[in-house]
């Protein structure tokens, strides 16, 4: 079982397009990457919205993800979202390895 945090960035004038290259060019998303844990962690733009960036951050577990929390790159990202800022909104679910087969019949592999 994983966890996965969809993590909707908001903000204006491409403020949330700007915190995320940085995260990118700081090499903070790369270390995110490489925590014991981390299975997914990557930024995506709606086509509908430019000024939301969608976060997607897969863990193995919560105690992954506390730790996360708990490490110092929490701060450098607390301070990036300040600088540019960011109002969120997170959703949160648990993976569900089986997949119907029905469900299959729609994917094209």
């Amino acid at each position: 079982m994983s966890l996965t945090v969809n993590l909707y960035y908001k903000g204006t004038n491409g403020s949330a397009r700007a915190f995320a290259e940085e995260m990118e060019k700081s090499g903070i998303a790369s270390r995110i990457r490489a925590e014991q844990g981390n299975i997914r962690y990557q930024y995506f733009i709606p086509l509908d919205d430019p000024e939301t960036v969608l976060l997607i951050d897969s863990w193995e577990d919560q105690e992954a993800i506390d730790a996360h929390h708990a490490s110092p790159m929490m701060k450098e990202l607390a301070s990036l979202r300040e600088k540019y800022d960011l109002h969120m909104i997170a959703e949160r679910y648990v993976s569900d390895e089986s997949m119907p087969e029905s469900d299959n019949a729609f994917l094209r592999k």
